[in-house]
């Protein structure tokens, strides 16, 4: 007798025992009562009462989800290939195992579709240069889908975007010609600007015959600052204003000439 009560109490004792749960920071317990959700427990040291009560353990700590590279047709019709990264978190550890039956397959598959329909509604340039854009969509959409799971999507980052070899030829050719385009440009205006210095200089030059000296004599410093055997013949400036004035001279004779000659020949 004294030997079935003590076989009772151990058993007893070890059913008290078997319900002793405990949960560390990041872990809580969905307790189910015969079937029926009573709440969620933890963390920390708690007791359920075993057969009656049974625990779902969740972590509710931010999870990564790889998501696989998709093969996706922008809007200017340019298949690409898309993957991303998503960080998710547990808010309501009752919610995401009561409302969906795997909360991580159906994170990852709603990540995986919003993507490629986010990425399909812009064109190449915006897929390339506005991911922070995308990423903000995408992470818009896929929260207020998992929002009723109780759970919330911290982040959702683009990772590479894989283009056809052609696509990338074509860029660089675009890109190629653009810089040409802008070279050409900046030598244009460098050449327009130089023209305009050039024609002030050549005034102030008539105003002050004595500026083209200095200049000629600045020429010559600087040819002979190098090593060469260039031959340089110097003629005064005052020879070629002779020179001007002589040709005027002689070509306004012609013309008193070529009147005097016409009179005459009038008069007879």
């Amino acid at each position: 007798m004294n030997t079935i009560i003590v076989g009772f109490f151990a058993l007893l004792i070890a059913m008290g025992a078997s319900g002793v749960k405990l949960d560390r920071e990041y872990q809580r317990g969905v307790i189910f009562r015969l079937g029926r959700i009573k709440g969620v427990m933890g963390p920390g040291l708690y007791w359920i009462i075993p057969i009656v009560d049974q625990k779902t353990q969740v972590d509710i700590r931010t999870k990564t989800v790889n998501i696989e590279p998709q093969e996706t047709v922008t809007a200017d019709s340019v298949t690409i290939r898309v993957n991303a990264v998503l960080y998710y978190r547990i808010l309501d550890a009752s919610k995401a195992i009561n409302k969906v039956e795997s909360y991580e397959l159906a994170v990852y598959q709603t990540a995986l579709t919003t993507l490629r329909n986010v990425v399909g509604q812009h064109i190449l340039d915006d897929v390339l240069q506005n991911r922070d854009k995308i990423n903000t969509k995408v992470q818009e959409i896929v929260d207020e889908i998992t929002e009723p799971w109780g759970i919330v999507i911290e982040r959702v980052e683009i990772k590479d975007v894989e283009i056809p070899p052609v696509m990338q030829r074509a860029m660089a050719k675009e890109a190629e010609a653009i810089r040409e385009k802008r070279a050409r440009l900046i030598k244009a205006a460098a050449e327009q600007e130089a023209s305009i210095k050039l024609s002030e200089a050549s005034q102030r030059i008539m105003e002050n015959p004595a500026a083209l000296e200095l200049r000629r004599l600045q020429m010559l410093t600087e040819i002979g600052a190098e090593n060469n055997t260039t031959t340089l013949v110097m003629m005064p400036s005052d020879f070629m204003l002779l020179a001007k004035n002589l040709s005027d001279s002689v070509g306004n004779n012609k013309h008193v000439s070529q009147e005097s000659r016409v009179k005459s020949q009038e008069s007879f």
